[in-house]
């Protein structure tokens, strides 16, 4: 197979992603958790404070479940395991490497989306109002 690079990556809202990541994002995005559904329609079309999102799009090694580059910050929405102790710790070396390109992730749980998507997207608002300032 050969290997074909995407011009749209050297863009620098991707930092680097390889070409198998777009495909990778772009499956999936076809299968959005419905926590990350919920929070999608909040986020989508510029509704939260006019900022672009992008779902399920590729950073460096990574794909975030959330991504504005205006703001740098990624928005993760976790599920049940996420609570193993290896999980846990993939996790957190993942989150250093995010931040050491210069990004903030924040993360929530499934649960916590699906039963205060309001109080989730407040939280957002007072995280992107403190990028901002």
């Amino acid at each position: 197979m050969a290997y074909h690079t995407n011009p749209r990556l050297a863009y620098p809202i991707f930092y680097g992603a390889a070409p198998e990541m777009l495909r990778l994002a772009r499956e999936n995005r076809k299968q959005m958790t419905p926590a990350e559904r919920k929070l999608w329609e909040h986020l989508k079309e510029k509704r939260l404070m006019g900022m672009k999102f992008r779902r399920q799009h590729p950073v460096s090694l990574f794909i975030a479940d959330f991504y504005c580059h205006q703001a740098k910050l990624i928005i993760e929405i976790d599920g049940g395991y996420h609570d193993d102790q290896e999980q846990r710790e993939l996790d957190e070396g993942r989150e250093k490497e995010l931040e050491d390109l210069g990004l903030n992730v924040i993360r929530f749980r499934n649960e916590e989306v699906e039963r205060d998507v309001f109080g989730v997207v407040e939280r957002i608002k007072r995280v992107l109002q403190e990028t901002q300032a």
